[in-house]
């Protein structure tokens, strides 16, 4: 990737995370699902907080929408993205995980 996609696209991507995150915060509840999302979202920060190698507790944020979980932050390696991912996937409840997490390394 050219420097110019580097300075362009990375921040079009960082927005849209972002974005995508806060639609599913602002979402409303006609299904019937978020009580179950709560639970979901509640435990799984509870879960990523428990595990000092992914940084602070809050540096990987999370949403939920009708059982799909969207992960943001940053972390400074691959495999911290990797190990947040996947208590995300092990968390019940979760059909589904979009991980926009950043990596800053």
């Amino acid at each position: 990737m050219t420097n110019s996609k580097w300075r362009f696209g990375f921040p079009l991507a960082i927005a849209l995370a972002m974005a995508s995150a806060a639609a599913v915060a602002n979402g409303t509840c006609d299904d019937g699902k978020c009580s179950d999302d709560a639970k979901i979202r509640s435990t799984l920060q509870t879960s990523l907080d428990q595990h000092p190698e992914l940084g602070p507790p809050n540096s990987i944020k999370v949403q939920t929408r009708a059982g799909v979980v969207y992960l943001y932050g940053q972390v400074g390696e691959g495999l911290q993205r990797y190990t947040a991912d996947s208590i995300a996937q092990r968390t019940p409840g979760v059909k589904r995980v979009v991980d926009t997490i950043y990596i800053s390394r």
